[in-house]
């Protein structure tokens, strides 16, 4: 096995050397005009401003959950969770930092052609998506490697599933921090300086005269290129060894223990060198469809990765019997099945999310009409289509879980989300790259480049806003997949606890402990409530952070424009820097209680039911909760990233002009678009701050329920 395992860390360290091939190409490309690198620079200054304080709050953090974790469980759990979110916070740091050079270069690359833009902006956020997706695999696999083989522990051992559950709490407690913290930067600035900018001002998006401007070029890269980055590594990472872990317990004492839980990792390896291939695929047809050229890229990586799950399961498991795992006997063909379910999964996914989010679809086009009417009518319509989008994914999900079940069990819907998440490197580019050319919209505004340029990254900004809400329909849909594997694995390994300390062989703390997770159990039905109550609250604080944050903008603005006479003139120049450094101090202040929630919220539940009750009703009613946070979490998190996406599009349609159902052309400054921008504002916290930090807070819930049972059993 550990021979395979240095392969797979091979294919880990293929997509580090793309990253680096790939930084290399872009840092080469034409940096543009002095004007365009001043912008740039003050950008990249604030980027990294914000990320510098925000990683040093979360690693005060850290260093307390390193100490504890040392404490109730081993240094090997402490080192696994230091492994995890050192590695999250990376992938994050370095795609931001590439993000933030590439943006001025894409602007100057759409001012020769709309395709040079399009490489530039695009390879920019493969190098993120590489980064992630080899990053996640070479920490699990390497940490996997070290303790079976250098530390000699069987890959089932106690020690060795508790290290690698830490590695993805890691990874989950630097996401939730990370996807708040920019979620709030970043809509805070552009909720905020649209209002007065767009709105009061009746000035053109970035502005040079809006204070607010760079402030939210500074959010799209800490929001939208870290954030994402740090959601899908933990992603990544958590449903890999959420998918190990499932193995391990289930094969536990059988000789195949070690390759059921070496399978996941071989799939992501094989499918991390199908992504790189299918980067090579992006280019800009004859019809000039710029989704085109992405989706051409997307659909041979999810191709390849057939042949490679193929690959990857004749060369661990085999197409023959495996073994038997409750309720099911398993065969490397039927996980091959689930492995593709999980790749059909993703397709109908991106399809669903891209149909609602889209220009050019019934769901944009309903809000664009509703503007006509009003701003009332504008918003009604966007929730109405926030609320409708969260159809279609669940049934797709619910297809794949029943599917997968029905093939191979819960291992194999484990082996399904593995799949989901083997073509991220791909995913997370797409994502990436609309950071960048939103970026390179506001630098060519700003820039005063000509009119055709703006036209162009216009272009690929649209583009790009429908390519971060199908990244994060992705990301919801396979943490929802990811989260279930998770409450499996706390099932089972409660079970697990339960069993052995009945007949003997240690965990007294179990000693009598007999859940029951029946619906007659009012226990879990509290258990059920107060897990899908946290989705709602957490979006809750979320949104009145953000709407804090916009309103501290609102009064700054505001601010020097009447303070400044002259800004509006041309002839004085904003502070653009207070307010990147309000936005700072802001965004780290009101990240902590919402962050905290998730994490806490297991540990309370199930000590305030053990005073109440005992142990067993605890153990329930903790169950339950995590099953309440899955269900909910998913609708709420879905209707937030698809109605937020669709509602901005709205906004953009009428760019070049909406022509409503009576044939009158409403254009950019009419009555219509500033009903939409109203929607717009409403939408862009719920899809870029509440919405996706809803996705590490299901599963940062779920690990922390594993991590306790963990440290109870030591008791």
């Amino acid at each position: 096995m550990s021979t395979a395992l240095i392969v797979v860390i091979l294919c880990g360290a293929l997509s580090i050397a793309y990253a680096a091939w790939a930084t290399r190409s872009v840092l080469a490309s034409d940096q543009g005009s002095e004007r365009m690198q001043e912008i740039a620079g003050a950008i990249r200054e604030g980027a990294q401003a914000y990320l510098a304080r925000q990683y040093t709050t979360i690693a005060i953090v850290g260093v307390i959950v390193f100490v504890i974790s040392w404490l109730l469980l081993s240094i090997h759990a402490a080192i696994g969770f230091l492994i995890g979110s050192v590695l999250s916070g990376v992938a994050g740091f370095i795609g931001m930092n590439v993000s933030v050079r590439a943006n001025l270069r894409t602007a100057q690359a759409a001012s020769r052609s709309l395709a040079a833009g399009l490489a530039i902006a695009f390879k920019s956020g493969a190098i993120t998506g590489m980064l992630v997706a080899g990053l996640a695999l070479i920490g699990v696999a390497a940490y996997f490697l070290i303790l079976t083989g250098a530390q000699g522990y069987a890959p089932s051992d106690r020690v060795v599933i508790d290290s690698l559950v830490s590695l993805g709490f890691g990874a989950s407690l630097i996401s939730i921090f990370a996807r708040l913290g920019g979620g709030i930067f970043t809509k805070g600035a552009d909720v905020g300086g649209d209002l007065v900018g767009k709105v009061e001002a009746g000035i053109p998006e970035d502005d040079p005269r809006n204070p607010a401007t760079i402030a939210d070029n500074v959010g799209d890269n800490v929001g939208d290129c870290a954030g994402m980055a740090a959601d899908l590594f933990e992603t990544y990472a958590v449903t890999v060894v959420a998918t190990m872990v499932l193995g391990a317990i289930f094969f536990a004492g059988s000789a195949v223990v070690g390759t059921v839980m070496l399978y996941p990792l071989a799939i992501c390896a094989a499918c991390i060198v199908t992504s790189i291939v299918g980067t090579f695929f992006v280019r800009l047809g004859r019809n000039g469809s710029i989704m085109g050229a992405l989706y051409k890229g997307l659909w041979v990586t999810t191709l390849l990765s057939v042949a490679g799950v193929a690959l990857a399961t004749y060369l661990t498991v085999g197409f023959g019997d495996v073994g038997t795992a409750p309720g099911t006997i398993l065969s490397g063909l039927k996980l091959f099945f689930c492995g593709i379910v999980g790749l059909i999964v993703t397709g109908l996914i991106v399809f669903i999310t891209e149909y609602y989010t889209g220009i050019g679809y019934r769901p944009v086009g309903s809000i664009s009409q509703a503007s006509v009417s009003g701003h009332g009518t504008n918003v009604i319509q966007g929730l109405a289509v926030s609320l409708e989008s969260t159809a279609l994914p669940t049934i797709v999900i619910i297809a794949g879980i029943i599917a997968t079940y029905q093939l191979a069990g819960l291992y194999g819907t484990g082996i399904a989300v593995t799949a989901m998440l083997g073509v991220a490197g791909m995913i997370v580019a797409l994502d990436a790259f609309g950071p960048v050319t939103d970026n390179a919209g506001g630098i060519a505004e700003m820039a005063g480049l000509p009119a055709d340029v703006r036209k162009s990254t216009d272009a690929l900004d649209a583009v790009g806003n429908t390519t971060k809400a199908v990244t994060k329909g992705y990301a919801i849909g396979s943490a929802g997949l990811g989260a279930l594997v998770l409450f499996a694995a706390y099932n089972y390994d409660l079970q697990y606890f339960v069993a052995q300390a009945k007949a003997g062989q240690g965990y007294g703390y179990f000693q009598g402990v007999s859940p029951d997770f029946s619906l007659t159990n009012p226990f879990v039905v509290v258990g059920l409530l107060l897990g899908g109550l946290i989705p709602y609250l957490f979006g809750g604080i979320a949104m009145t952070a953000v709407g804090r944050a916009a309103g501290a903008v609102v009064e700054e603005v505001r601010r020097q424009f009447r303070e400044k006479p002259g800004i509006m003139e041309g002839r004085e120049r904003p502070d653009y820097a207070r307010a990147v450094d309000m936005l700072t101090r802001a965004a780290i202040r009101e990240m902590i209680v919402p962050s905290l929630l998730p994490v806490l919220a297991p540990i309370v539940v199930y000590f305030a039911v053990l005073v109440i009750a005992d142990k067993s009703q605890a153990f329930s009613a903790l169950g339950a909760m995590l099953l309440g946070v899955i269900v909910t979490g998913i609708f709420v998190a879905i209707s937030m990233t698809s109605g937020g996406g669709a509602w901005d599009n709205a906004k953009k349609s009428f760019e070049d002009g909406f022509v409503d159902a009576a044939g009158v052309r409403h254009m950019k400054g009419s009555d219509a678009h500033k009903a939409s921008v109203t929607g717009d504002t409403v939408g862009d916290p719920y899809k870029d701050t509440a919405g996706p930090a809803v996705n590490p807070a299901i599963k940062i819930t779920n690990i922390v329920a594993l991590l306790l049972l963990a440290v109870l059993s030591h008791l």
